[in-house]
C-alpha cells in the first residue's frame, strides 16, 4: 500500500501544465512564442473566450500596459479552436461547404469533423494572442522591429486606402512585388 501512494504521489508532483502563448503584433508583421508553467499565471487565463480582451500584465511585467485579445489556439491534439462553440471541450460538429476547418470533396457533402469551443480551457497546448493596445516599453521581438510586408494588395482601389493615395494618383508606382 505504501509503495502505491507513493507512486500516486510522485505522480501528482510532476504533473505541470504548461502552454506555449502566440502573441502576434499587427502593425509590425512580428511575432514571439512565450511559454508558460506556471500554474497561477495560466489560472488567469482559463474561462476567457475567443475576442475576449486580455490585461497584459497576465503574460509577465514585459508585457504591462498592453492589451492583448485572444483569436484562437489548438488543444494538445490539435484540433483548433472555433468561434460560436460556448464550451471548453471537444466537440463534434457536422460541417458542410463553407464552413471553417472544412474543405468538402464533393458537391453537397457534409462531415462530421471534431473542432474545440471557443473557451480556453487547460487542455490547450497553444494560445494565439493578438496585440490590441501597445503598452509604453517596447518588447524585443515583437515590437522594436519592423517586418516589411511581404504581399501587398493587388486592387487599385486597396492600394490607394494602404498608401493614403489621392484619385488621380499612378497606383502603379506602389505596387508590391513578389
Amino acid at each position: 500500500i505504501y509503495y502505491c501512494l507513493v507512486l500516486f504521489d510522485l505522480h501528482l508532483t510532476t504533473t505541470t501544465t504548461t502552454m506555449k502563448i502566440n502573441v502576434a503584433c499587427p502593425s509590425t508583421g512580428m511575432q514571439k512564442i512565450i511559454e508558460i508553467d506556471d500554474e497561477k499565471r495560466l489560472q488567469n487565463l482559463y474561462e476567457r473566450r475567443m475576442a475576449q480582451e486580455i490585461d497584459g500584465n497576465v503574460l509577465g511585467e514585459e508585457f504591462e500596459g498592453y492589451i492583448l485579445r485572444v483569436s484562437g489556439g489548438n488543444d494538445k491534439q490539435g484540433f483548433p479552436m472555433r468561434q460560436g462553440v460556448l464550451t471548453n471541450t471537444r466537440v463534434r460538429l457536422l460541417c458542410k461547404k463553407g464552413h471553417k476547418a472544412y474543405r468538402q470533396r464533393r458537391a453537397g457533402e457534409r462531415k462530421r469533423k471534431s473542432v474545440r469551443g471557443c473557451v480556453v480551457g487547460p487542455d490547450l497546448a497553444v494560445m494565439h494572442l493578438i496585440v490590441a493596445k501597445k503598452g509604453e516599453q517596447e518588447i524585443p521581438g515583437l515590437t522594436d522591429d519592423q517586418r516589411p510586408r511581404r504581399l501587398g494588395p493587388k486592387r487599385a482601389s486597396h492600394i490607394r486606402k494602404l498608401f493614403g493615395l489621392e484619385k488621380q494618383d499612378d497606383v502603379r508606382k506602389f505596387v508590391v512585388r513578389r
